[in-house]
C-alpha cells in the first residue's frame, strides 16, 4: 500500500537509526524519494545504499540539525537532487541526563539536548518551509514525546526539549494557516530505539535494578515500525485534511 507517496520527496532527519530509520525505509518502499539525514555517516550511507540496491530512491546527507548552515545545505541538496521538497519528518534527537537530579544536572548537558531536539526541530522546519515555498505546498512532521506533556521522563533536559517541540508544532500550524503547508506532531511512547534502550539501562542501573529486569523492560518496548506507519500516513495525501494535531502512539 503506497498511500499516494509515489514520487514524493521526503527528508527524514535522524534517519540512520530508530524511528527515523524505520520511517525512511517504509517511505522508500512506498515509492517516495527519501533523503536520509543524520550525523551517523556510516549508518546513514549504508542505509541509503541498501535501499538503492533494492531498487528504491534514496540518498544520504550528513547533517547536524543543531547547525543552521548544515540544515540549510540539507534542504538545498534535496531540492537540487529532486527539484522540490514535499515532506519533512524531523526525527533527529538525543536523550542525555537520565536519572540525574536537577541539582546535579550540568547546564552543558541541558543545552546540548535542547540544541539537538528543540533548536534542531526549529531549524529543520524553518529551512524545509523555505524550500517548500517554491512548490506552494508541503508537510512538516515533528517528533515530540509524552515526556514533554506529562513530565514522564527521567531526563529534565529531554522533557523540556520535547515540550518545546510540542509547542513549536502548534505555533507553526497556527501561523501557517492560509498556506498549503500542514504541520502535525507525533508523540511516541516507549519505543525500542537505541536512545530508549540505553535510557532503560541507565535508569535501571542507577537504582540497582538487576540485569534480567532491565532486559525484560527493554523487551517490552514497542517496535519503531508502528510509529513509522503513523508518520508515513501523515506524510501522504490520505492525510491532507489532518493538521495541527498531536498524535500519541
Amino acid at each position: 500500500m503506497s498511500l499516494g507517496l509515489e514520487g514524493r520527496v521526503i527528508v527524514v532527519t535522524g534517519g540512520a537509526s530508530g524511528i527515523g530509520r524505520a520511517t525512511a525505509e517504509l517511505c522508500a518502499k512506498r515509492a517516495a524519494h527519501v533523503v536520509v539525514a543524520d550525523v551517523a555517516t556510516d549508518k546513514g550511507t549504508e542505509l541509503a545504499a541498501d535501499l538503492s540496491r533494492a531498487g528504491y530512491s534514496a540518498m544520504f546527507v550528513e547533517c547536524d540539525v543543531a547547525n543552521e548552515s548544515a540544515v540549510h545545505e540539507l534542504m538545498d541538496r534535496t531540492t537540487r537532487a529532486f527539484g522540490r521538497l514535499d515532506v519533512l519528518i524531523a526525527c533527529a534527537g538525543i536523550l542525555e541526563g537520565a536519572a540525574i537530579g536537577v541539582e546535579d544536572l550540568d547546564v552543558e548537558t541541558f543545552d546540548r539536548v535542547l540544541d539537538v531536539n528543540a533548536r534542531g526541530s526549529f531549524l529543520c522546519a524553518k529551512h524545509a518551509i523555505r524550500a517548500m515555498g517554491t512548490s506552494g505546498h508541503g508537510v512538516v512532521l515533528l517528533l515530540a514525546s509524552g515526556a514533554g506533556v506529562t513530565g514522564g521522563s527521567s531526563s529534565y533536559a529531554y522533557g523540556a526539549s520535547k515540550g518545546a517541540v510540542h509547542g513549536l508544532g502548534l505555533v507553526l500550524q497556527n501561523r501557517l494557516q492560509g498556506r498549503s503547508i500542514r504541520v502535525n506532531t507525533v508523540a511516541p511512547g516507549s519505543i525500542a530505539t537505541p536512545l530508549k534502550n540505553k535510557n532503560v539501562e541507565d535508569v535501571g542501573r542507577s537504582v540497582g535494578t538487576d540485569e534480567a529486569t532491565i532486559r525484560r523492560k527493554q523487551a517490552e518496548l514497542f517496535d519503531p515500525s508502528g510509529v513509522a506507519r503513523v508518520l508515513s500516513f501523515l506524510a501522504s495525501p490520505e492525510a491532507d485534511y489532518v493538521r495541527g494535531t498531536v498524535f500519541t502512539c
